[in-house]
């Protein structure tokens, strides 16, 4: 497999989600009692992926005290944000962690269930010509909340549509992302903070799709985080002292 290099953007403050985010930042939401950040990470373990960067900001001494168990080896870099970066600052503030593999850039405060091998694999082997980018994509019940997606016949991104009213259809960015080294430089030498709105626009026609047909759930607020425990996590759960004060 292409070295790829992981950043999981862990550091929103999940104000839609009070009053649950005044206990626990939103990247440690339970689902089916299993944190979201852990079914991040040990979805990427298991296909081999370990460079694995996450951003702090909000509630930061709990996500570091989640992340330096044991069953984590010390394997996972953690960068403070002071001030919130944006979705793009914090690939640029990485640089140097990213150097010149593929990025897998992840929105882990939303639950997805894929093969993500199977997405890695799309975008080094079999994504079109030209392109620079693969975008997962997935298909929404709510097209207005989400951004929109328009493609070419060879499923590039040829339009993109955030968050309108009346949207042309229900083709929706997933906010997971592999990206190339012409993407990072781009967001580097531009000082880029936002992606969705600065970074995606800049790259249509060079934006591979890769739709999840399996499941995407945003669980932005306390009604979508209750209805995401209807989803079956396979994951055996890890038993340990901080797993323990977490289910307490």
């Amino acid at each position: 497999m292409q070295k790829v290099k992981t950043i999981l953007l862990s550091a929103g403050l999940g104000t839609r989600l009070k009053p649950h985010t005044e206990y626990l930042p939103k990247c440690l939401m339970p689902i089916n009692g299993i944190p979201l950040l852990e079914i991040w990470i040990r979805n990427l373990f298991e296909i081999g992926i370990e460079d694995i960067l996450v951003n702090l900001h909000y509630k930061a001494e709990e996500v570091n005290k989640f992340l330096n168990r044991d069953v984590f080896q010390k394997k996972i870099k953690t960068v403070y944000e002071p001030k919130l970066l944006g979705t793009a600052g914090t690939v640029r503030a990485n640089s140097n962690f990213i150097n010149d593999d593929t990025l897998l850039l992840i929105h882990a405060d939303n639950l997805c269930i894929c093969d993500l091998s199977q997405f890695i694999k799309y975008h080094t082997q079999e994504r079109p010509n030209g392109t620079v980018m693969t975008m997962m994509s997935f298909r929404t019940d709510s097209p207005e909340t989400c951004g929109i997606l328009e493609l070419d016949s060879e499923n590039k991104v040829i339009q993109f549509h955030e968050k309108v009213i009346n949207p042309p259809g229900n083709l929706a960015n997933a906010a997971i992302y592999l990206l190339e080294n012409e993407v990072v430089n781009f967001i580097k030498e531009n000082g880029i903070d936002d992606f969705s709105n600065s970074v995606v626009p800049n790259f249509l026609g060079k934006i591979a799709t890769w739709e999840n047909t399996n499941i995407m759930r945003d669980i932005g607020n306390p009604e979508q985080l209750k209805k995401a425990q209807e989803v079956e996590i396979s994951l055996v759960p890890i038993h340990d002292s901080w797993s323990e004060a977490f289910i307490t």
